[in-house]
């Protein structure tokens, strides 16, 4: 059986969140839009939930797994030691595409971290997905909505071809606007660590952290 494409309602999306809020309260796993791609959300604090995310991707244990928040005032619930220079990155590039790497605090699963001990955690740029976030009242995990090593996937159709027996539910939004994946930068230590360039650039990065080491 495939998975549920619910289509969404930008004016009156209640209904839809709110089957959304249902299939990841119960340990279930969705597909839904993010700034660029389709993602796989399931609920971070279920341990059967994140188990069946590696199994829907194929994904090898210690490969960790991001989380995507509604808004920078939840970080506190998944991350210690939020630096001033952190505080500079959100300012200038949340909500967006970029993921910031934090020191994870003990209750954060081993599997979320690939066993780290470190969280990447992204406020979205996609209203869309902020909503969610909002109605849903948890934080979800943020990895693509593929097969490991497959490619990225833009439309909640191309999600069902080749997710769609294995996911609950597929949320359609439309076409994501693709391109680059998020950013990643660790800010778990002192300085910028650049893991992965995306959508915001090393240079844009390194401008944002330059202009904050003017201001102290």
């Amino acid at each position: 059986m495939g998975a549920e494409i619910v289509t969404i309602d930008p004016v009156h999306p209640e209904q839809v969140f709110e089957r959304c809020r249902s299939v990841i309260g119960s340990g279930g796993v969705i597909a839904y839009p993010t700034d660029t791609f389709y993602g796989l959300g399931a609920d971070p604090m279920n341990p059967e939930a994140v188990k069946r995310l590696f199994a829907i991707k194929g994904r090898q244990a210690g490969q960790p797994i991001l989380l995507l928040l509604h808004d920078r005032s939840k970080i506190g619930e998944w991350a210690a030691g939020i630096s001033d220079e952190a505080e500079a990155l959100m300012d200038a590039f949340w909500p967006g595409p970029l993921t910031l790497v934090f020191t994870a605090l003990p209750s954060v699963l081993q599997e979320l971290t690939g066993g780290t001990g470190r969280i990447g955690l992204r406020v979205p740029g996609n209203e869309v997905t902020r909503r969610l976030l909002e109605a849903l009242g948890t934080a979800l995990t943020g990895t693509s909505a593929n097969r490991s090593g497959g490619p990225d996937l833009q439309t909640a159709q191309d999600v069902a071809g080749m997710l769609g027996d294995k996911v609950d539910v597929i949320l359609d939004a439309g076409r994501t606007v693709g391109g680059k994946p998020s950013s990643v930068v660790d800010v778990s230590a002192a300085g910028l660590t650049m893991v992965r360039e995306g959508a915001v650039s090393e240079q844009e990065l390194r401008d944002a952290w330059h202009k904050f080491k003017k201001r102290t």
